[in-house]
């Protein structure tokens, strides 16, 4: 099979399915987003406490389909008049992955349409470049740049070259920022989904309540989430008697006060995105970065936005951040990442690319380079 050639300013059918959004989007050669829809699985997982993998593949095996009728009907246009499609290959659920991508490889092979794998990382990264409306403009791309993802699976630092280059510079030893924030979330006795609900907990609350240390670590740029959900239970729970499954605490997070509740979560929130700063400080001290592209489900949250607004503002950098609708998972930015490697002339991928739990940005402990 041949595909057609694309067409310079044509459309871009994105599809993303990585853990519990089945979305569709279709983005145009300028980045404008023509249409952006999301299938949020938020109450199939409420009762467990988190994302459970098997439910979450089902539900997109059922969602997938009338997702992407839609963002095709809302952007005016049929799958015969789509330059390409493109998917989020990796990371994420396997099983969820391979819906979305499976999917997609079968609209393009159908259409004979070039078909582009995106990894959902970088993805992330470029979000910010997204506009909407008839008069919006992508942001003006300025390099070399800081890249920073900060989501429930990744906190990762890179050196952005061009739109499609990345080299990781810094990534975190065990928790993602995202994942540190939903365990705080569950250590105050809070609902799922914990990221948010623990970001509503800590407004009114005291920031300094709870003081934790910058965790100094090999790599100056790494990040490092661990002690501070450590030092959290501690402060909950008590200090634990005896080790492992066996270990018991003096109390539960049912006993703490609202007030301090509200007042641990802003510490807890507060010495995280303290940590992000001083890793973002400390790159842009090793070179003179022009923008920082920032991206993630994590980037939603307000406190960090501020501080990501202050730190750029002070240091003359532009900050180049998506809305808090392309923050988290979303196929825009699947589209929009796909429309960067068209732009530099990469005519796709083939359709037996494999689908990946890992990205191919956080491999190694190397850093990685991803054209």
């Amino acid at each position: 099979m041949k595909a057609r050639l694309v067409r310079s300013m044509d459309l871009i059918l994105g599809i993303e399915s990585s853990c519990d959004e089945t979305a569709a989007a279709v983005v145009d050669a300028s980045l404008r987003v023509r249409s952006n829809v999301v299938a949020s699985q938020h109450e199939l997982h409420l009762e467990y406490g988190g994302v459970v993998p098997e439910i979450a593949s089902r539900a997109h095996l059922e969602r997938i389909l009338p997702v992407v009728h839609k963002a095709l009907a809302e952007a005016g246009v049929g799958i015969g008049e789509l330059a390409a499609v493109a998917a989020g290959i990796r990371p994420g659920l396997i099983g969820s992955l391979l819906v979305g991508s499976s999917a997609a490889k079968g609209l393009a092979f159908g259409a004979m349409l070039p078909f582009y794998a995106v990894d959902h990382v970088a993805a992330h990264l470029f979000a910010g470049l997204l506009c909407e409306g008839e008069d919006g403009a992508s942001p003006r791309c300025d390099f070399p740049a800081l890249g920073l993802v900060v989501s429930g699976g990744h906190t990762s630092l890179f050196r952005l070259e061009g739109p499609t280059d990345c080299v990781l510079i810094g990534r975190t030893i065990d928790d993602a920022v995202g994942e540190a924030f939903d365990k705080a979330a569950v250590m105050l006795g809070l609902p799922h989904p914990g990221g948010p609900n623990l970001e509503r907990c800590a407004r009114g609350g005291d920031p300094s309540a709870l003081r934790f240390a910058l965790p100094q670590l090999p790599s100056a740029l790494d990040f490092s989430l661990s002690g501070l959900k450590t030092k959290l239970l501690y402060e909950v729970r008590g200090v634990p008697k005896g080790r492992g499954a066996g270990a018991t605490f003096a109390r539960t997070s049912a006993e703490l006060s609202e007030e301090r509740r509200r007042d641990l979560a802003a510490s807890f929130q507060s010495a995280a995105i303290a940590q992000v700063i001083d890793r973002l400080s400390r790159a842009a001290d090793g070179f003179a970065p022009r923008a920082v592209f920032v991206g993630g489900g994590v980037v939603a949250n307000a406190a960090l936005r501020e501080a990501l607004s202050a730190w750029s503002a002070g240091r003359g950098i532009a900050l180049i951040v998506p809305p808090q609708r392309y923050c988290v998972d979303n196929a825009a930015m699947i589209a929009g990442f796909a429309q960067l490697r068209l732009a530099r002339g990469d005519r796709g991928d083939p359709l037996s690319v494999p689908t990946e739990p890992v990205s191919l940005l956080a491999r190694g402990s190397a850093p990685k380079r991803v054209q």
